[in-house]
């Protein structure tokens, strides 16, 4: 089973993620199929926090991936 799943990325108190497409049981650290965006909680509200390329999204829904619930709330 296909999850998209936050990536972590960066410092330990400066952390950015990437939003990529995984195995289901795989570690985070592990092989990732593709990477579909970025999120960056620390940046302002006039800058871009999250930027997911949509096509690429629907794409591996369609081919069965699941996201997350995290995935789930910030896509909205």
């Amino acid at each position: 089973m296909l999850k998209i799943k936050l990536q972590p990325t960066g410092k330990k108190h400066q952390r950015s993620y990437r939003i990529v497409v995984v195995e289901g049981k795989s570690k985070l650290s592990g092989s990732v199929l593709d990477t579909i965006g970025s999120y960056n909680p620390h940046e302002t509200v006039s800058e871009k926090k999250m930027s997911v390329n949509k096509d690429s999204y629907q794409s591996w829904i369609n081919k069965g991936a699941q996201p997350t619930d995290t995935i789930r709330k910030l896509i909205k």
